[in-house]
C-alpha cells in the first residue's frame, strides 16, 4: 500500500465514530472493553466518546482513512491530561450497569493500577489498531509516526504503552519502532494470559 494513501484525521464527538473507535479499542485490548463492559460495550463507549477530558474521549483519538474509509485509529494522551481524568463519564454512559463494571474494577485493581501509573512526561499510547485485512501493509508505521511527532510536539520526553505479553506481534513491531520492555506485571509469578509488559522509548 502506498503510505501516502492513508490520511489522519482528528476523530469528531459523534456517535458513530465514538462506536469506531469502541471497536479499535476492544481490538487493541483484545476483548477487555467487552469484559468490562458487557455486551452494550460499543454503546456505552461510544457515549462516553462525545465527552471531553477523560481518556475515551474524543480529544485523544487519531483515525486512519484510506478512500474516506477509516481503517485505523490511535488513542493517546499525556500523563498530566490522565491525572485530569476520570471513568465517571464510562460509568454515566453505563447507567444501571455498571455493577459490572464495579465488580471488574475490583477484580482487575492491580493491573489498573499498573496501567494507571504513568509517569510525569511521559506520552501514553493507549491503543492503536488497524483493520485486519490491513496489518502489515504500513497503516500501523503511518499511525505511529503520528504519534511520535505528537508526543514530541508535546513536550513529552518518553512515549510509553502497555501490552499483552502473548501478543507477539504487536511487541515485536514496538520493538522494530526502538521501545523496549522496562517492567512486566505481575513482576516474579507471570499469570498466562494476564502478563503485561510497559514499553517505553525516550524521545
Amino acid at each position: 500500500m502506498d503510505r501516502h494513501s492513508i490520511v489522519l484525521r482528528a476523530a469528531q464527538p459523534t456517535f458513530d465514530e465514538g462506536l469506531a473507535c469502541a471497536r479499535y479499542l476492544d481490538q487493541a485490548a483484545e476483548g477487555f472493553f467487552h469484559l468490562w463492559l458487557g455486551p452494550r460495550a460499543e454503546e456505552i463507549i461510544a457515549t462516553a466518546f462525545l465527552e471531553p477530558d477523560h481518556d475515551l474521549s474524543y480529544q485523544n483519538v487519531t483515525f486512519a482513512e484510506r478512500d474516506n474509509v477509516i481503517v485505523g485509529m490511535v488513542c493517546v494522551f499525556t500523563a498530566e491530561q490522565h491525572r485530569r481524568s476520570s471513568r465517571e463519564p464510562v460509568y454515566r454512559a453505563a447507567g444501571g450497569h455498571n455493577l459490572r463494571m464495579r465488580i471488574v474494577d475490583t477484580l482487575f485493581a492491580p493491573m489498573m493500577r499498573i496501567v494507571d501509573s504513568i509517569p510525569d512526561g511521559d506520552f501514553y499510547l493507549q491503543a492503536i489498531a488497524v483493520d485486519k485485512e490491513l496489518r502489515g501493509d504500513g497503516v500501523g508505521s503511518v499511525l505511529m509516526d503520528f504519534v511520535e511527532e505528537r508526543a514530541r510536539a508535546s513536550g513529552s520526553t518518553r512515549l510509553s504503552l502497555d501490552v499483552s505479553a502473548r501478543n507477539q506481534g504487536a511487541c515485536r513491531f514496538y520493538e522494530r519502532r526502538g521501545m523496549s520492555v522496562e517492567s512486566q506485571w505481575p513482576k516474579r509469578f507471570p499469570i498466562p494470559g494476564l502478563t503485561f509488559y510497559r514499553m517505553t522509548k525516550g524521545l
